[in-house]
């Protein structure tokens, strides 16, 4: 099968929002009136961002996940995206269980394939996404201000704790271990999340290398520092509320800097506390209230006594 064929019958689909798609030399994408285009890019490479083991299903599903999370960050509306797929070989079982994940999600979200691009050569997985949010409506990472509260979407720290698993580095009962896999295999984008949250959060960040780590580049770009309860952040990981027993600073630590969640931290007034339950709910998406925004500079722990506590955590770096 050549490339053109490979790409006729995986990737060509009948588009409804875009002007043109799959087909051109471009595809050219018309924002409704009052819309600015949100746009974010991601790249998977097999032994660095998932397991050659994967299936393909769940690849495709996560391929466009870990981009649509992004929206969700700027609390953007998907409306399309484009594919860039590195292959080694022209596996048809392959590729029809990779384009199955992918377009189930793409329909969930109403998000079009437009394009993109298809080689030999390792595998690599390589999406770029294109959203609509309301001009000046647009969640950023630097709107954080002192006194705001810390909030976090949904659970942390599962996807590594199966990554570990695999690796053979944590012994995991097999319950415990499918609800983990399946948080670092299906990951769910919170979109409708981050659209609830417009006008409501100061702030917002994906959490894709860790949370102490992306919390990191919104006190960067804020100019402010935070301080994160140990208490509240520790039963973010849904396998110790599944009966997982783990060493209590093993547990923080895989929440804190686990990564691969695909989750959102985001910041509030404490007066939209009401606002953000409700966005919530809305979004059918739990959101735990972990830590508050400070003046000082830094990313500060404390313990139930508001102690700052002497421990430092590292997340995902893609160079080393």
């Amino acid at each position: 099968m050549g490339e053109f064929e490979l790409i006729e019958r995986y990737f060509r689909r009948p588009v409804v929002r875009n002007v043109l798609g799959v087909g051109d030399d471009c595809a050219l994408l018309q924002p409704r009136a009052g819309q600015q285009l949100a746009v974010s890019t991601d790249l998977l490479v097999e032994g660095r961002h998932f397991l050659s083991t994967v299936d393909p299903a769940r690849l495709g599903h996560k391929s466009l996940a870990v981009n649509l999370s992004d929206l969700a960050a700027c609390g953007a509306e998907p409306l399309a995206f484009t594919l860039s797929l590195s292959l080694p070989q022209v596996d048809e079982t392959w590729l029809a269980g990779f384009a199955r994940g992918l377009f189930a999600l793409a329909e969930a979200h109403g998000c079009e394939l437009v394009g993109g691009d298809t080689t030999r050569g390792p595998l690599t997985v390589g999406i770029t996404v294109f959203g609509e949010v309301p001009a000046g409506q647009a969640l950023l990472r630097s709107g954080a201000r002192a006194g705001d509260d810390i909030w976090v979407s949904g659970t942390l720290g599962d996807a590594r704790l199966a990554l570990e698993a695999f690796r053979g580095t944590q012994s995991v009962p097999a319950p415990v271990f499918e609800l983990a896999r399946q948080r670092m295999e299906l990951p769910a984008p919170r979109v409708a999340l981050g659209m609830a949250l417009r006008g409501i959060a100061s702030a917002a960040v994906d959490i894709s290398d860790g949370l102490c780590g992306d919390l990191g580049h919104v006190l960067a770009r804020s100019g402010v520092g935070a301080r994160v309860e140990a208490e509240l952040a520790r039963p973010l990981l849904a396998a110790a509320r599944e009966g997982l027993v783990l060493p209590p600073e093993q547990q923080l630590a895989l929440v804190m800097a686990g990564g691969d969640d695909y989750e959102l931290v985001f910041t509030a007034p404490a007066a939209q506390r009401d606002a953000v339950a409700a966005a919530g709910r809305a979004g059918a998406t739990p959101v735990t209230r972990i830590g508050t925004i400070e003046a000082e500079p830094g990313l500060r722990m404390v313990d139930a006594q508001g102690r700052v506590r002497d421990a430092a955590y590292a997340s995902f770096d893609h160079f080393r």
